[in-house]
């Protein structure tokens, strides 16, 4: 079985380790990524953390950045070359670059797949719409990233199969509890991901400046409020506990959840945005830490009993469950303990390539037998 995956985010080195499962289980294996991928929280450079036993290829891009016009002009002819069975198109199908993919994989003859995690119900002006429904037509099956997003496809006309997969799951060996951490140091909060307004960064500092005892405060990653929340810690009198706009690499993120004892994403959902999943919390969870998520969108099943959730924008019962948090070292522990059980059960990177496999082979007619030996290719 010889399959394609485009995927810009596959250029995130943890990310790579679904690619090594995949090809593990016997598929011949082809990713396409671009050099990089451009957005508000800044410039994101393919990594080559995970290559083992199948192919990467890095193919340019154009309109980088631009979410529904970016393109491989390449990719036909690469798809012509390798005439894969099964092309993966790990993109919105309302997106230039699935529309393109799914045409030249229909012109030799491959079946053709799309990723969604589209949870808000919008229709696009052509077009868009226009690529949205000429992919339904064409591809049987669609990969949905969270249930609202699965609905979103039925309300919109796909009439395929659909399957919830998350996007990735997390390897639990690397992102694996550190030492048992003893109480005697401050509270140490985490935020990751975009300094952006939607991911309600401003709600965690005005939780935290309520806070009765020792706390810190480390919010690690890059966007357009990273201005705003600096002046913010300060109007708060925060500044000096609060560590902000620190990048760290994929290879990096699992020592950060280590060295924190609580992880908070506290999400609110906008006109044209709710949390899609919320993938630091798996990885936090699979590293012993305690988390609390708001409300939004698909954090609430992504967390289920492992951890808190409070309402969204609700900064007094976040200040509440991080209290609760700072005062209790051992409800600490048995979160982290929830969290870690909870992700082995459901969100391994080994599960979600299994998951994606099964899917793959219900596609293609008389797939070929596992390949006994893979080469470690790079």
């Amino acid at each position: 079985m010889r399959v394609v995956i485009v995927s810009k985010a596959l250029i995130v080195g943890a990310y790579q380790r679904k690619a090594e499962e995949i090809a593990r289980l016997g598929v011949d294996l082809t990713v396409v990524v671009p050099p990089f991928w451009r957005d508000r929280r800044g410039q994101q450079p393919v990594e080559r953390r995970h290559t083992e036993g199948y192919d990467l290829q890095v193919l340019p891009l154009v309109f980088n950045g631009n979410f529904h016009l970016h393109l491989y002009p390449t990719l036909a002819r690469l798809l012509r070359e390798l005439r894969p069975d099964l092309l993966h198109m790990d993109e919105e199908p309302y997106n230039l670059a699935t529309w393109l993919g799914n045409r030249a994989a229909q012109q030799i003859g491959a079946i053709p797949l799309f990723f969604t995690w589209q949870n808000l119900y919008r229709r696009y002006p052509p077009p868009f719409r226009w690529m949205e429904q000429a992919n339904y037509r064409v591809c049987r099956s669609a990969i949905a990233g969270n249930r609202d997003a699965a609905d979103v496809l039925r309300r919109k006309g796909y009439t395929g199969d659909v399957r919830v997969i998350p996007q990735f799951g997390v390897d639990p060996s690397m992102f694996a509890p550190g030492d048992v951490r003893n109480g005697d140091h401050p509270l140490r909060i985490g935020y990751a991901g975009g300094l952006i307004p939607e991911k309600g960064i401003d709600l965690l500092l005005r939780a935290c400046a309520g806070l009765r005892g020792d706390w810190q405060l480390t919010l690690v990653g890059s966007g357009d409020a990273e201005d705003e929340l600096r002046i913010l810690a300060q109007s708060l009198g925060i500044e000096d506990r609060v560590d902000l706009g620190r990048r760290l690499s994929s290879g990096e993120m699992p020592d950060f959840y280590r060295s924190i004892d609580v992880l908070a994403l506290p999400s609110r959902s906008r006109p044209n945005w709710k949390e899609q999943f919320g993938r630091v919390l798996i990885e936090a969870m699979s590293c012993g830490t305690a988390v609390i998520g708001s409300a939004c969108g698909e954090i609430p099943n992504v967390i289920g009993d492992a951890g808190r959730i409070f309402p969204e924008e609700d900064v007094e019962t976040l200040r509440r469950h991080l209290q609760q948090l700072l005062d209790d070292p051992i409800e600490r522990q048995r979160l982290g303990q929830a969290g870690r059980h909870r992700v082995l059960d459901h969100y391994t990177m080994s599960q979600i390539a299994a998951e994606t496999v099964d899917l793959y082979r219900s596609l293609i007619p008389n797939p070929q037998s596992p390949i006994p030996n893979h080469e470690h290719r790079h």
